[in-house]
């Protein structure tokens, strides 16, 4: 496995993403984990992600200097590159110009990291940095140089350290999965034979270690995530899980009876329904802070579980369905990155919470997890279902969630994703949806004056989450959905199109 240290930067899952694409393993610890926890894991490399501090400045994010001890290679990158020089006994200043965006590199040693790399031609390479390598240590050599940086690359190939001012881990950098693999296959020596079999047989093992002879409970949303948490629950300790599905009023079209019935089938006695819809609701009244609403919703909802357990007997564990994105947007990995939002599954639960929690993909991206429900048995129909957020059309309702507002917008988003299905795009698309916004508009039917709703539409496209592009509709299928929402729901007359990506703004509004 790899270990990579965080030191809070924006890439730091990608890096995680482009070598697990490799089929190594590896893990996310934060920057300051003990050095014995580190070594117990047996690495066979250390990766030092990049930040948004500079390594001089006081109270930046540092390291113990007992890590370099660790019989291991290292690479840093960027923040890290300064991290592993500054300890080395290299001196790292500011840059006298920043370098941010696209860079041409150019390769001095073609070896090791940059093998099979041509060393007479320019790489592109994508750079975030206001800082400089200002010398190296002793016997250490510069590898390779831009135009700004003229150590923008770094080796001490005798004790195999390595160091990249630049990100080989976006899309941006045009060698980078080469540079990446190098430094696993040549240098580490890892075997690229990590797969969705071998997380399975490792998960339901540590499934097994934590809950011992105790029971879980499963909130179970019927979502990809939740469905393929507990199908995994299930294979680690069979009927002493109970998947509980919570309806909270606050679902698509239809949703409901759908989940009840696969997941039903599939859990049998181990499944149960709850409607909670009128208590929901009942908390969200006159709640329009994003949130608030979240951490209300994620609070009742663990309330409801607790009184699911006085009837059903002693659950010391609850399992949920967290992916690695819902951790690195709600909870600092490290400390330095920043709160993006509050994610149901991990920002709103009390801190006297009687459950100890099962995330068993908790370390995964949506896609990954997608691989791991087909290694289990999932069928397709359910494994590419779209993500739902927990905190359901609460969030896609902007301002006060009532139940007439609820009405309109299951409406509208039923129409969306059935046009989307007819057009062939729902499995090509990360997420379609409406939204229901707190604006009226003057419109005319007839020869009638309205002044009523108006209804946003989103589609993205995205790997996992972290990021997303708006998909180009074509014109035709928006006039489709625009026509018929106008048409056939009540309450909205005029429908636009979102055409903004993940970052700046978010994918859900709320």
């Amino acid at each position: 496995m790899i270990v990579i240290l965080d030191f809070g930067s924006q890439y730091t899952q990608l890096i995680a993403r482009r070598v697990r694409e490799a089929r190594v393993y590896c893990e996310i610890h934060p920057f300051d984990t003990p050095v014995e926890r580190l070594a117990r894991l047996e690495p066979a490399g250390v990766i030092l992600s990049g930040g948004p501090a500079s390594v001089y400045d006081s109270g930046a994010p540092a390291v113990n200097p007992e890590l370099f001890r660790l019989p291991v290679p290292f690479l840093g990158i960027c923040y890290g590159m300064g991290i592993i020089n500054q300890a080395m006994g290299g001196g790292v200043a500011e840059a006298s110009e920043r370098e941010y965006g696209l860079a041409d590199l150019y390769v001095d040693d073609a070896t090791d990291l940059f093998a099979g790399l041509d060393p007479g031609a320019g790489q592109s390479v994508w750079m975030s940095h206001a800082d400089r390598m200002t010398s190296l240590p002793e016997h250490w050599s510069a590898i390779a140089h831009t135009g700004n940086s003229p150590i923008a690359a770094f080796a001490d190939s005798r004790r195999r350290f390595y160091g990249l001012q630049f990100h080989p881990e976006v899309v941006h950098t045009q060698h980078g999965r080469t540079m990446l693999e190098n430094f696993l296959f040549r240098i580490c020596r890892c075997a690229a034979d990590w797969d969705m079999e071998h997380f399975a047989t490792a998960a339901v093992e540590k499934i097994r270690t934590q809950v011992g002879d105790g029971r879980v409970l499963c909130g179970l949303s019927g979502g990809v995530d939740s469905s393929v948490a507990a199908t995994l629950v299930h294979r680690a300790i069979g009927d002493r899980l109970v998947c509980v599905f919570v309806d909270n009023g606050l679902l698509r079209q239809g949703e409901a009876k759908a989940v009840s019935q696969v997941m039903g089938e599939r859990f049998g006695a181990g499944f149960r329904c709850v409607d909670a819809s009128r208590r929901f609701l009942n908390v969200l009244e006159d709640v329009e802070d994003p949130e608030e609403k979240r951490k209300r919703i994620g609070n009742l909802f663990i309330r409801v579980f607790e009184e699911e357990t006085r009837k059903l007997g002693d659950f010391p564990f609850l399992c949920q369905g967290t992916l690695y994105p819902d951790v690195i947007e709600s909870v600092p990995h490290a400390g330095p990155s920043a709160l993006i939002k509050s994610h149901h599954n991990v920002g709103g639960l009390p801190k006297n919470m009687k459950f100890e929690l099962v995330e068993p993909l908790r370390e995964l991206f949506k896609d990954e997890v997608r691989a791991l429900g087909r290694e289990l048995g999932l069928p397709d129909r359910w494994i590419h279902r779209q993500p739902f957020p927990g905190p359901g059309l609460a969030i896609r309702i902007l301002g006060d969630v009532t139940e007439e507002r609820l009405g309109i917008l299951r409406a509208a988003d039923a129409i969306v994703v059935e046009e989307i299905r007819n057009a062939g795009l729902y499995e090509r698309i990360w997420q379609s949806f409406a939204v229901l916004l707190p604006i009226r508009t003057v419109g005319v039917m007839g020869d009638e004056r309205t002044y009523e709703n108006v209804a946003a539409v989103r589609a993205v496209d995205s790997q996992d989450g972290m990021t997303a592009d708006w998909v180009s509709l074509p014109p035709e299928l928006l006039g489709r959905i625009s026509n018929r929402i106008i048409n056939e729901v009540r309450g909205i007359n005029r429908v636009v199109y979102d055409i903004s990506s993940k970052p700046p703004a978010t994918i859900e509004w709320e």
